[in-house]
């Protein structure tokens, strides 16, 4: 079955079919013949907060194993297949799903569809012990690389665990924990992948240079046969009151390069227009060199070397609003604090000027505009719309819904949620080698 769809108003003439199969496979085409590439992308519903407590980090273990081999390709075969083509690939994984994504010539579409397919449908034939240790190894290496032996790596994982209180399906990030890793069982990665690898939990999305006849029909060669799984549960409740309510707040003492301030503030669901007005106001108060906070702590005070407040969207729970200081010099961090919280406010009471309006929404619309650009970045919009929102059309037009936000939305959000009661804070103070080393004989002695 299938509809195709007619370019909407804002679309920027951009347009997408939509189709399913018999056992539940939804598929997004969308062409685009400016050059002789496709994408291919992938989206499970699947992310960190389908995992349970004790078994943290298995989406993204996943996601790993499903790089190591399938009933007909074994090893690393994905990889070389891929790149012995001409094209380029990877995998995600997020809170909220975990996607997989190719960009190949398009004379070599149909091996990407294969491969996909091929691991969908037959992983299980491949999974082994030596496998599953050989990528738990992998996963715990990144781990130690990104998160824990780096300088403020650990500040996400920290801050969510204080912004989503214990027991929240978004408490814990999608790395997952040492101990849990460790934990995690051959069979627990078969009844995983059974669970939440099937098609009727899966959106497909082929962009780019293609005949969507073709390209429909390899996909049902392909796919079409993948039986379907009913097994899988909801994902637990994400939902949380619109403010903390306090102001939680941890210091990590650490051997880090400068002091930092971080913070995370609870604001709409994506998909809301009141997220689009919060991501409005951040982009005013830390979205580039011309924001007021990089203004005021970097060019006027110079009491920090960088300032940024960025929003992370999230449609299961509330965003979060991050902010990210890092002071100069011996500056203290409750200065960069009060003069974060003295702008935050005067944006409330007074709200964006006309003109910082106009440049944050425009510099939203470039963001859109290069995301649906590229091929690869239009099949990942697509899907993403699917999977969380049910509609992928809503990926040709969401810039039109920011652009439709008013200043006074704008102001509002910001005075109901940038506020000092509806944060998780986190401070950074450095310490020497010989801190650490004394620190540490301290703690064995005791």
């Amino acid at each position: 079955m299938g509809h195709t769809a007619t370019a909407e108003a804002g679309s920027g003439g951009l347009t997408a079919t939509e189709h399913r199969l018999a056992n539940g496979l939804r598929v997004v085409l969308s062409e685009d013949h400016l050059t002789p590439v496709a994408a291919v992308c992938l989206w499970y519903d699947v992310g960190s907060r389908h995992e349970v407590e004790g078994r943290t980090g298995l989406a993204h273990l996943f996601e790993h194993l499903m790089f190591q081999g399938s009933k007909q390709v074994h090893g690393n075969g994905h990889f070389e297949l891929v790149q012995g083509a001409g094209g380029s690939l990877n995998g995600t994984t997020s809170f909220e799903r975990t996607n997989y994504f190719e960009t190949m010539p398009t004379h070599q579409l149909e091996l990407a569809l294969w491969l996909e397919a091929d691991r969908m449908g037959s992983l299980l034939a491949a999974l082994d012990d030596e496998s599953m240790e050989n990528q738990r190894d992998v996963v715990k290496n990144e781990r130690r690389q990104r998160y824990d032996n780096v300088p403020y790596g650990t500040a996400f994982e920290r801050l969510t665990a204080l912004a989503y209180p214990e027991g929240h399906p978004y408490h814990h990030t999608p790395i997952g924990s040492m101990a849990d890793l460790d934990a995690a069982t051959l069979e627990d990665a078969r009844s995983f992948f059974r669970t939440y690898y099937a098609p009727n939990n899966a959106v497909l999305s082929v962009v780019g240079d293609i005949d969507p006849r073709q390209t429909l029909a390899w996909i049902e060669k392909y796919f079409g046969s993948i039986p379907s799984h009913d097994g899988k549960l909801p994902p637990r409740d994400g939902a949380l009151p619109e403010i903390i309510g306090d102001q939680l707040r941890e210091v990590v003492e650490e051997e880090v390069p400068a002091r930092a301030l971080m913070a995370a503030y609870r604001l709409p669901h994506d998909g809301t227009r009141e997220c689009d007005a919060a991501d409005i106001a951040l982009t005013v108060l830390g979205g580039g060199e011309s924001s007021r906070l990089h203004n005021r702590l970097v060019r006027r005070d110079r009491t920090a070397v960088a300032a940024g407040f960025g929003l992370l969207r999230l449609a299961g729970a509330p965003s979060l609003g991050w902010l990210d200081v890092k002071t100069s010099g011996g500056v203290e961090v409750p200065e960069i604090e009060a003069a974060v919280d003295e702008e935050l406010a005067r944006f409330a009471a007074e709200g964006p000027t006309p003109e910082e309006m106009e440049r944050a929404q425009a510099q939203l619309e470039r963001e859109w505009l290069d995301r649906l650009g590229t091929v690869a970045g239009r099949a990942d919009e697509l899907c993403r719309y699917a999977v969380l929102f049910g509609d992928p059309q809503l990926a040709l037009t969401a810039v039109n819904r920011v652009l439709d936000v008013t200043a006074e939305e704008v102001q509002a959000v910001a005075k109901a949620r940038l506020r000092p009661d509806n944060r998780a804070v986190l401070v950074y103070e450095p310490v020497t080698t010989e801190q650490s080393d004394s620190d540490e004989e301290e703690g064995a002695d005791q």
